[in-house]
């Protein structure tokens, strides 16, 4: 805020981005997160597979499995609803506090959106470019298709 004050409200893109580049890194981690608690993409498969042998046992990995994910799904929502409430509080009260600031915080969530956006667009592209290569190339190709899932994960 102070620099903000002694710049006389003048937008500096360059004082600004280590916040962006943590807004970002931040953003990714929590990102992370939510993805470990929404997607229950493997325990549907898991009980995908295990269908084809009906057993009593069966029927208790299946209820397991269910109740894993509603266990997920139930933290996920809980989690994702109390940080957009934690959000919706700082940045009422941060705009309540610094009414001449809000415009600054339009253009600094604005670069965050398309830093972030860039960083998944760059992310997702060198996945591609190792998946391609690793696919083409006949040496060396497990190598580099296990870094490009290690890449998809982030």
């Amino acid at each position: 805020m102070h620099k903000i004050y002694e710049d006389n409200g003048k937008y500096d893109i360059y004082f600004k981005m280590p916040q962006l580049v943590y807004s970002v890194i931040s953003g990714t981690l929590i990102k992370a997160i939510l993805r470990a608690l929404g997607l229950s993409e493997s325990n549907i498969l898991e009980l995908k597979n295990k269908t084809k042998i009906k057993t009593d046992e069966h029927f208790e990995k299946s209820k397991k499995i269910f109740s894993n994910i509603k266990i997920k799904f139930f933290i996920f929502f809980i989690f994702s609803t109390l940080l957009m409430i934690l959000f919706w509080y700082y940045i009422s009260c941060f705009c309540a506090v610094f009414i001449n600031t809000q415009i600054i915080l339009i253009k600094d969530s604005i670069f965050s959106f398309i830093l972030s956006n860039c960083y998944i667009f760059g992310l997702n592209l060198i996945t591609g470019i190792f998946r391609i290569y690793a696919l083409r190339k006949g040496k060396d190709k497990q190598i580099l298709y296990r870094f490009s899932q290690i890449l998809a994960v982030l």
